[in-house]
């Protein structure tokens, strides 16, 4: 069972910046063997979903994203990640629907747009996300559009 915290960039503490990027490098650059730029100027004005075991170890993370940053008129949430560690235990699912319920929060008046890799289509899906567009590569990963109204 993770804990979540969610913080704005401005309130995150050095340990906390290096601790999220660690496993947004660990998991999209290493483990997905995709080198891209994850510095894209966003952190700064999203907030940040960090999941947390009883030890305080990170081992979920989503960035949400304000509205016109990503996308004109939707909020977004991205960087959804779940540490090897907790995968197949159902906390990436608790990740997306503590990031959904912080996002509506933050942001009542705008619907939630995601860019999502093609293959987790049904886990976006189980969240009410439909697919919007055509497919694309992002990175040299499929992805598709998805929206949450």
């Amino acid at each position: 069972m993770l804990n979540f915290e969610l913080k704005s960039f401005q309130n995150l503490n050095t340990k906390e910046l290096y601790e999220i990027l660690r496993l947004r490098i660990e998991v999209f650059v290493v483990e997905q063997d995709c080198p891209y730029q994850d510095a894209d100027n966003r952190d700064q004005d999203s907030f940040h979903l960090m999941g947390r075991d009883a030890n305080g170890a990170l081992l979920a993370y989503t960035r949400i994203v304000p509205p016109g940053l990503s996308y004109p008129d939707y909020s977004s949430i991205g960087r959804v990640i779940t540490s090897e560690k907790v995968r197949g235990k159902k906390q990436g699912y608790m990740l997306m629907e503590a990031s959904i319920v912080e996002c509506k929060k933050l942001y009542p008046d705008h619907k939630i747009k995601i860019s999502a890799q093609e293959h987790l289509e049904k886990f976006y899906g189980s969240f009410g996300f439909n697919k919007v567009g055509e497919g694309y590569l992002e990175d040299g990963i499929p992805h598709i559009g998805m929206l949450l109204e």
